[in-house]
């Protein structure tokens, strides 16, 4: 297993500093632009007369087109070159959001947004390679955090954007392009400044899961309570007796956790153990989800922990990214960031559907024992990465 050492971009730290902020801007755009996206594409659909479970199945083809393609990524990059490799997606993303609207068919969305969500995973994994790399290794943790902070904020304006010019006609489609455009702008700025990549990962895709299971495993546990949450957290609400506005916010409440945490959480991940404070965090959103039941029958106690919760959790993905980069470099760390944003998708898609049957089956509380039981997954990580070390 690799260890820990500086990337061998040789930088001064204003230019380093420079790096980070053009490779978090992306991210952040790209943020903004995917929030707008899904769920404009879901009324769209809406307005077609499709159905539910159709929608649903088309919004699953971005976790799917995730899972097949993100493990070839590095590989890609250390062909034809990250900058060219970023460049190229930012020019699908642009191309495919205008094509959204040129060809305006439920079914030839499968294949549009099959190749919009591969570009879009490719510019998350590069560039939190790109972070990860240039990071101090003292102070990952907080760069994580602020990372997570910005993606957070960005993933908040894309439905604000909707709300200003409207879901329908021309307008969403230019600006979410318009924006996913932009991100060019920061890639060409620090275009010297990018971290080198002259050969791909030298392990199998399966072993990159396995090199650092609790971190690959708080994705994919991280992705599936996101995702199943927020998708559902409004139904949970109502059904605990919240009106439908107060049900809404609940969402809010858990994003503003998740905001204001991350930096606080990187900064104590700069003096922990990653590993043991990623179990920490798993023991802590099961025990949190768990309790969610005892505090419905009062909206201020239910919404305080909720944002609590919301935040702590969060660290899963933070944690978890800069747990990778303490432990590999170049190469390594490419191949094992791909792992880590492929089993992010895993989770994003079976999220929704687990958490959406717990409440089927145990109404209404099921939401919350099936985000508990899903912390487990990143439990059993920490159990495999702990076995695997004996």
């Amino acid at each position: 297993m690799s260890h820990p050492a500086e990337p061998a971009l040789a930088i001064d730290p204003q230019a380093r500093n420079l790096g980070i902020a053009a490779a978090i801007l992306i991210a952040a755009l790209v943020g903004v632009g995917l929030s707008l996206t899904i769920p404009l594409l879901s009324l769209e659909m809406e307005r077609m007369g499709v159905s539910g479970a159709w929608i649903g199945l088309n919004t699953a083809i971005a976790g799917i087109a995730s899972i097949i393609a993100l493990p070839f990524v590095p590989k890609v990059a250390a062909r034809i070159g990250i900058g060219r490799t970023l460049a190229l997606s930012i020019a699908t993303v642009v191309v495919t959001m205008l094509m959204f609207k040129l060809v305006f068919n439920f079914w030839a969305w499968f294949p549009i947004r099959f190749v919009f969500s591969i570009a879009l995973g490719a510019l998350f994994v590069l560039s939190e390679y790109w972070i990860s790399t240039l990071a101090p290794a003292d102070r990952r943790g907080l760069v994580m955090g602020i990372y997570a902070t910005v993606l957070a904020l960005g993933f908040a304006a894309g439905p604000s954007i909707l709300a200003l010019i409207g879901t329908s006609g021309w307008g969403p489609y230019l600006a979410g392009s318009a924006l996913l455009l932009t991100a060019s702008v920061p890639l060409l700025l620090a275009r010297g400044l990018l971290p080198p990549l002259a050969e791909g990962p030298r392990r199998s895709f399966g072993a990159y899961l396995l090199a650092l299971p609790v971190a690959t495993f708080a994705a994919m546990g991280f992705g599936a309570v996101e995702t199943g949450g927020f998708a559902l957290l409004p139904i949970y609400g109502l059904r605990i007796g919240f009106d439908a506005e107060s049900a809404a916010m609940l969402v809010t409440t858990v994003a503003l956790g998740n905001v204001l945490l991350q930096m606080p959480l990187g900064l104590v991940a700069d003096k922990v153990d990653k590993g043991k404070l990623l179990v920490g965090i798993a023991i802590l959103g099961c025990i949190g989800a768990a309790a969610l039941p005892a505090t419905a029958g009062s909206q201020g106690w239910f919404q305080a922990l909720l944002f609590v919760w919301g935040g702590i959790v969060g660290g899963l993905y933070t944690v978890g990214l800069a747990h990778l980069a303490a432990r590999f470099e170049g190469p390594e760390l490419a191949g094992a960031n791909a792992a880590f944003v492929t089993l992010y998708n895993v989770g994003l898609t079976a999220g929704p559907p687990i958490v959406g049957a717990a409440m089927d089956v145990a109404n209404p509380h099921g939401f919350a024992y099936a985000l508990s039981a899903l912390f487990l997954v990143v439990l059993a990580g920490a159990a495999i990465g702990a076995f695997r070390g004996r």
